[in-house]
Formats: C-alpha cells, structure tokens, sequence
C-alpha cells in the first residue's frame, strides 16, 4: 500500500485549520501531519516535517501567504494548494499564486464556514491528491514564460475554431500558450477547470498579456478571429452554429465527467458542430475529462493536439486522451501554440467551404 500524502495546512483562523485538518484526515490516504497559524511557524514545520503537499492561506499575519509561496517556490519546491477567499481580492491573490507555483486553488466561502465546507470536501481531497503528484519546479526569478510572439500561419482563420482544455497546472500552461500566439490567431474557446468567481479575473489577467482579446463567455456571443473566450467557473460553454457563423453557448451547471465546466462538453460541441475545422488541445490536468470528446474531435476529422507527460504538472488528462487514440501528436508545452498554428494551416488545405 502506497504511504499516506503527508499534508501541511497553513491559516490564520483556528476554525479553518480544525475544518481543513478534519476534512482531509477523513480519507485514508492523506495524513495531516500539523497545521500552522502563520507562514513564521509554518517554515520551522516544513524543515521539520517535511510534508509532500502544503494548503496555504492568502493573508495572514506577520507575512503574506503570496509573499511566503514566492519563498517556498524559489527555496525550497513543493506542491502548494491554495485556499482563499471567494472575493475580489482573493481572487486576484488566488491567481498570483499560481503564477507563482501554486498547483490548485479551493474557493473558501466568507460566511457560513461551518455550513460550506462540508460541501468543498471532496474537491478539497481530490485537489491534494492531485497537488502531490504534480511536478513542481523551482521558479525562476525572472520568470519562465516567453514574450516572443510566433509569426502568422497562412489560413483563412474564420474557418478554423481552436478548443482548449486544462485542469491542474492550466492556469501557467494556457498563459505560456497563449501569450505566444499573435492576434491574427483563430478563434479559441477555453475550459480550465476553476471555481466560479475566478473565471473573469483569470481572462482579464491573460487579456493583459496576450495578443489575443481574452474574455469569459457570456453565450450568443459571434467567436472571431484574434479573440479567445473561456468558460465561466459554473457553467458549461459549448460551440454552436448560427448560419455561417459560430457562436458561444452556456449550457447549465451539472456536473460532466465530474466537472463544471467539463471540457468534454466543449470538446463534443465542437466535434458535432465544427467537424473538420476543428483543432482540439488537451493539456495538464487530473482525471480524465476531455478525453472522450477529443477523441470524438478526432474521429469527426478534426485535428487533436496533448501535452506530453515532461512538460505536464499532472499527467493525468493528456495520458488518458492518448491512451485512447484521442492524440494525433504529442508535444512538449512549449510547443503547442506553434502545433496549433500549424494545424490550423494543415486544416486550412482540407477544410470544407461552408
């Protein structure tokens, strides 16, 4: 039998620490080995315990939990899980953090802790199982992302519709993606899997570094070349056809290989209403959803991109396309947005007028 995930939880509030140590000490396969009050106390358990996975709050006492993460990913690597606050705030910190390193994030709710929390149970377990087989490197001061732009592929890019789906390590893969391609670039349509409250300040952030438009789908929206549109964090975002066109679609909350947003129902709106122009990408993440529609992306004549196994956080996702015939080519992260441009123009020779 394999050993228990040994788990460090970092926060403020006694309340939180109990709930977290309680919730986490139900499943059989994570050990809490201690908690912490402060990120002071929290840096004499980590050389002292050395545990496989940390929770870490955002603000706290005597140093920022953002400012200790940056410490930890510099000094000293380890898979960091994220629990903060579902504010405007906490939303922004959530997402520095994962530019940072952080693996995951769970939305920790401002009121009704003891009411709420039972309910985030299972995404909590599933976020720490999936934390401690990540791959965590140490970051790099100046950064580790490119600034370089890749030059336009020749296609007609109103043909052409790119879907991407991500879960763990998707928040700093689809940045690394998207950053690289110019604003010429096809229509894109996102599903990282994310807590509701952090989709919007998530296309903002990437709106500001890309050259690509990037916004949170609203539905009925006309997709248009240069301009990317990512699934709200409680809602199902599906391609649909208007004419000639394509058009975004929200399509109601239920879970979906476990997920809302599922990025099976994306990936299956664009094999049955894409077809051939479609380009489906699958990068890190836990579990298996987007498998089965990028198999279906790939079995309507479409073309199917996955992360290979080096480059992902967790090789979960990508590993399940694959082994199921979904992957046309596997690439290393740092790859895709030139893989892309290049199906995109492969498709461009094929691609059936409408």
């Amino acid at each position: 039998m394999a050993q228990p995930i040994r788990v460090l939880i970092v926060d403020d509030s006694a309340l939180v620490r109990q709930m977290l140590s309680e919730m986490l000490s139900a499943d059989p396969q994570i050990d809490v080995i201690g908690s912490a009050s402060d990120p002071l106390f929290a840096r004499a358990m980590i050389k002292d315990l050395n545990p496989d996975v940390l929770t870490l709050d955002v603000e706290m006492p005597r140093m920022d939990g953002l400012n200790f993460l940056e410490k930890i990913m510099t000094l000293r690597p380890m898979p960091v899980v994220m629990v903060s606050s579902l504010t405007q705030r906490g939303a922004d910190a959530a997402l520095r953090a994962m530019e940072l390193g952080a693996v995951e994030i769970v939305a920790k709710p401002t009121i009704g802790l003891k009411e709420s929390f039972p309910i985030l149970q299972a995404e909590l377990i599933a976020k720490v199982k999936a934390a401690a087989g990540a791959r965590v490197r140490a970051r790099d001061k100046g950064g580790n992302t490119a600034s370089q732009k890749l030059a336009s592929a020749h296609y007609q890019t109103t043909e052409r519709v790119v879907c991407i789906g991500a879960s763990t390590g998707g928040v700093e893969a689809l940045a690394d993606v998207l950053r690289m391609l110019p604003g010429a670039s096809p229509a894109i349509a996102i599903t990282q899997h994310m807590p509701a409250n952090f989709t919007a300040k998530f296309a903002a952030r990437l709106d500001g570094i890309c050259a690509i438009r990037i916004a949170e789908a609203k539905g009925g929206e006309r997709m248009l070349p240069g301009h990317a549109y990512l699934a709200p964090g409680n809602q199902h975002l599906k391609i649909d056809r208007s004419g000639a066109n394509y058009v975004c679609r929200l399509a109601g909350n239920e879970l979906v290989s476990g997920h809302c947003p599922s990025v099976d129902v994306l990936f299956h709106s664009a094999a049955e209403n894409i077809g051939v122009n479609a380009v489906g990408v699958i990068l890190t993440g836990m579990g298996r959803d987007g498998a089965a529609g990028l198999k279906a992306i790939r079995d309507a004549g479409g073309a199917t991109l996955g992360q290979n196994e080096a480059s992902s956080v967790v090789y979960g996702m990508p590993r399940v396309a694959f082994e199921m015939g979904a992957v046309e080519r596997q690439i290393p992260l740092s790859g895709v947005a030139q893989a892309i441009l290049d199906a995109c123009a492969a498709k461009g020779q094929q691609a059936v007028r409408i």
